[in-house]
């Protein structure tokens, strides 16, 4: 098999329904697109051609729902690599004037059930990350917990679904979700960097757009509250310091706006934190989020080992104000039969090089 003949042989993903590989699928597929993000919740739509021979006749290939069901696993694999992975919530019909139906899967992973479960109760005495523990549970799923914050006296969840009730809580102190087959995921950003995938603009990287922008960057952020037991008001300040390394060698976006236009200062108002501790991780987590905002950037990149939301990418061939290190905020992984298999990423940073 020739060099050109492998790279068009891995550009094309593989599927595992119900935990047995379908080929035809594989040679089937039309379109894929598969869409990661920092609140959990992937989902996947793939398409295929539902017209061909089949137990000796001509005609729909997964109408009789054998192969393609409501419930069923799913799975989607670049050669070792697990893309995607969940179970069907939707199939979709096509007929074009002029060219053959297609069926499009609709499938959402493990995250699907906090979605569709809403409820009205209050929790007691419990950390963030014991309500992490205690929705995964609940739902079937073991959980690894990396997430700082204080004992909360009630948590009350009002008519929401788990699954928004769990971003809400992770969000307040500066966590993300993820789900891998059964196991759900909170941890802090800081916590989740490893080794950065090297990706050159012209090679691994084919196309990136990127912007740098003061708009919606603070120089601190305050949230306000009220202590019942002390009977005493709670007030806690974010600034750039809480940025730490993430600030690698350059301007920060709040220390640029600081700079050029003055503080501008942001007092958080739908949260009521009950306790300093709480009050800190609420405004160090919208700050944070504010300012890793300052850059950010679009690519379409070489299908790559590891391209996965929560990884970090180090970019170069981009300049020194654009080049460097980002973290990798949502992912696409997209196919059709013009361009194959890519990547799409979403990425940002809270800091600009320096000239």
């Amino acid at each position: 098999m020739s060099a050109r003949e492998q790279l068009l042989q891995a550009s094309r993903p593989s599927f595992e329904v119900e935990g047995t590989a379908n080929a035809p699928l594989a040679d089937g597929l039309l379109g894929l697109l598969i869409v990661e993000t920092t609140e959990g919740l992937y989902r996947c739509e793939a398409t295929f051609g539902n017209w061909g021979p089949r137990n000796g006749q001509t005609g729909f290939l997964y109408f009789d729902r054998r192969d393609l069901d409501f419930g069923f696993k799913f799975k989607v694999k670049l050669q070792d690599t697990v893309l995607f992975q969940g179970r069907i919530t939707g199939l979709e019909a096509r007929f074009g004037e002029g060219s053959a139906p297609e069926l499009t899967v609709l499938a959402e992973d493990a995250l699907q059930d906090f979605r569709m479960t809403r409820r009205t109760r209050t929790l007691e005495e419990l950390t963030d990350a014991d309500l992490v523990r205690r929705l995964a549970s609940d739902h079937g799923l073991q959980a690894q917990v990396q997430l700082d914050g204080p004992t909360h006296p009630v948590l009350a969840q009002v008519n929401q679904s788990d699954l928004a009730w769990l971003r809400d809580r992770v969000r307040a102190v500066g966590g993300e979700l993820w789900v891998e087959d059964r196991t759900l995921h909170a941890r802090r950003r800081d916590s989740r960097n490893g080794t950065p995938i090297a990706l050159t603009y012209g090679r691994q990287l084919r196309e990136f757009r990127v912007l740098a922008d003061l708009a919606g960057q603070r120089t601190s952020v305050i949230a306000s509250g009220w202590e019942v037991s002390s009977k005493s008001a709670v007030r806690e300040e974010a600034q750039a310091s809480v940025l730490g390394s993430e600030v690698s060698g350059g301007e920060s976006g709040p220390a640029l706006l600081e700079a050029k236009f003055g503080a501008r200062k942001e007092s958080l108002v739908h949260g009521t934190p009950a306790q300093s501790q709480e009050a800190r991780a609420l405004a160090e987590s919208y700050f944070k989020t504010l300012a890793r905002r300052f850059l950010t950037g679009r690519g379409v990149a070489e299908p790559t080992p590891g391209l996965r939301v929560g990884a970090s990418v180090d970019l170069t061939g981009l300049g020194p104000l654009f080049s460097g290190r980002y973290f990798v905020a949502e992912v696409r992984h997209c196919f059709d039969g013009k361009l194959g298999l890519r990547t799409e990423v979403h990425v940002e940073r809270p800091w600009l090089g320096r000239p």
